[in-house]
């Protein structure tokens, strides 16, 4: 095994039930909250996070498509997990094709729509699986991201007239996504809000009624700089008596965003409930010994000044592990654990080979474990090292073993 994954599954429901926690002590008691194992679990491993993540009380899963949610489905009764004690799986990111439509109608999937196309297709969908039941459906609203969702005005009007005509179908939730939720006092997030008010004004009008009303992300409800948002949640939900629900996939994981333009004084709910759920992990395969003046990985960008002892890790950027924290002459990169202490990376990160040194760790030999993301290591110093942020880091993971739960 080249490299693998451990997930600790005490760290993830505590990061699940904290977030719970939170959401409910600043919106409302019967507000609930979404857990978004889109993408793979954000490089974490769908099918594990989803199994501990149900087990542990969740009763709302978001994937990216209905291939995902299928695989989510028979995870879930492989871990006998009966149908009606399973999560809600909420299809994030639209309907492509007729196809999708009939995996969302045959494996119990709530999608999310926007257009009357959608609704066309999952009519279809019903008719060919001869479906009996109403199929619940969550409408997004574009406030702001010009991505999915709903426009505002006569297309919603007309979304929602098509959903309340047809007795085949349920509206079951209404949404929206905000695009500034990490900074603080943003005025994009003030105008997505307004914005959204309307859209629930809408519903009023028409009388509808749908169960969930939800908005938000980790950076929501980490931002307690926006001290009113989790109460404006709850106030939209009441107008059509409806359930508030927040979405949060990235504190999930034990990962946040920095509140930027934050003022002093201004604090981050979540930096002290939530922590890292992932350990990726390989192993030493072999040990060299190298004098001052040799160069190390390709193109020569790094020379010893001193005799080094170096170990070779098989993991590199064809792996997740970014090639911008290679280390050169003229700059530090990264680095990885070795029985408990910093191993740098020295040279290039290659493609399925990465060079560490060991010199300071003299017991280091070959069958070592090399920890690369965990405790002493996380997605935010690779996020810092390579100029991006965590999430792009997490999902960027691409080891071909399945995840281990560790307990």
């Amino acid at each position: 095994m080249k490299s693998w994954l451990e997930i600790d599954a005490q760290r993830l429901t505590g990061n699940l039930a904290a977030l719970q926690g939170v959401l409910r002590e600043q919106a409302a008691p019967n507000a609930e909250l979404l857990a978004v194992i889109k993408a793979d679990a954000y490089g974490h491993g769908i099918i594990p996070c989803a199994t501990i993540l149900a087990q542990a009380g969740a009763t709302w899963l978001g994937v990216t498509d209905a291939h995902e949610g299928a695989a989510v489905r028979a995870a879930l009764a492989a871990a006998g997990i009966a149908p009606e004690a399973q999560p809600n799986i909420l299809v994030m990111c639209g309907m492509t094709d007729a196809d999708e439509a009939i995996a969302i109608v045959r494996h119990a999937l709530t999608p999310v729509i926007w257009t009357l196309e959608h609704l066309d297709l999952l009519l279809q969908a019903q008719q060919a699986a001869a479906s009996t039941g109403p199929l619940r459906v969550h409408v997004e609203v574009d406030t702001g991201m010009a991505r999915q969702g709903v426009a505002i005005g006569n297309d919603l009007t007309h979304l929602l007239t098509a959903i309340a005509a047809e007795p085949s179908l349920l509206l079951d939730g209404i949404f929206t996504h905000f695009a500034s939720t990490e900074v603080a006092h943003a005025q994009q997030t003030t105008d997505q809000q307004h914005r959204f008010e309307q859209a629930i004004s809408q519903l009023q009008s028409l009388n509808l009624r749908p169960t969930w009303v939800h908005v938000g992300n980790s950076s929501f409800l980490d931002n307690a700089a926006d001290r009113t948002a989790l109460t404006w949640l709850r106030s939209q939900a009441e107008r059509v008596n409806a359930r508030p629900m927040a979405r949060a996939g990235l504190a999930l994981y034990g990962y946040l965003l920095p509140i930027e333009a934050a003022a002093i004084g201004d604090t981050e709910r979540l930096r002290p409930l939530v922590h890292p759920v992932m350990s990726w992990k390989t192993r030493v395969i072999g040990i060299r010994k190298i004098g001052p003046g040799a160069t190390v990985g390709y193109n020569g960008t790094f020379t010893a000044d001193r005799p080094m002892r170096l170990a070779l890790l098989p993991a590199g950027y064809a792996d997740g592990l970014r090639r911008e924290l290679s280390a050169a002459d003229t700059r530090p990169g990264g680095w990885v654990i070795l029985h408990e202490q910093r191993a740098p990376i020295v040279g290039r990160v290659s493609m399925n080979l990465t060079v560490v040194d060991v010199t300071a760790i003299p017991q280091a030999a070959v069958g070592d474990e090399a920890l690369l993301l965990g405790d002493g290591i996380t997605a935010d110093d690779h996020a810092r090292l390579t100029g991006t942020i965590a999430y792009e880091i997490l999902c960027g993971v691409r080891t071909i073993f399945p995840s281990t739960p560790r307990m």
